[in-house]
């Protein structure tokens, strides 16, 4: 099993969900974040005068998936997601040990 962390822009949330949805991956945890990456934030005007915003809003999408569908689960998610601009997002790739389900007690593949 893999734990996938999916940043991206907010405007691009639904879409995201509506693709997870589609491909079959029904649980997912959604966070409200802060953070910058190669654009290193931007500039913006507040009551005329320019500041620099260096910490933008991001979403943190986590799922957790079978090893054997990883490749195409990424492949589908930069073609939803991705506009070809900078601040498009990241996904991050952790292995998962194990999961359980709490209210049945199953493991591994059958708990997600």
């Amino acid at each position: 099993m893999k734990k996938l962390e999916i940043i991206i822009n907010p405007g691009r949330l639904e879409e995201l969900k509506e693709e997870l949805n589609n491909l079959g991956i029904k649980g997912m945890m959604i966070t409200n974040i802060m953070g910058f990456g190669n654009q290193k934030g931007t500039t913006q005007y507040y009551r005329g005068t320019e500041i620099e915003v260096n910490l933008l809003p991001k979403i943190k999408v986590e799922i957790v998936v079978s090893a054997e569908d990883l490749e195409g689960i990424i492949d589908s998610i930069c073609k939803v997601v991705s506009t070809g601009n900078i601040g498009d997002g990241k996904i991050f790739i952790y292995n998962v040990e194990d999961a359980v389900r709490i209210r049945t007690g199953e493991r591994g593949n059958s708990a997600i």
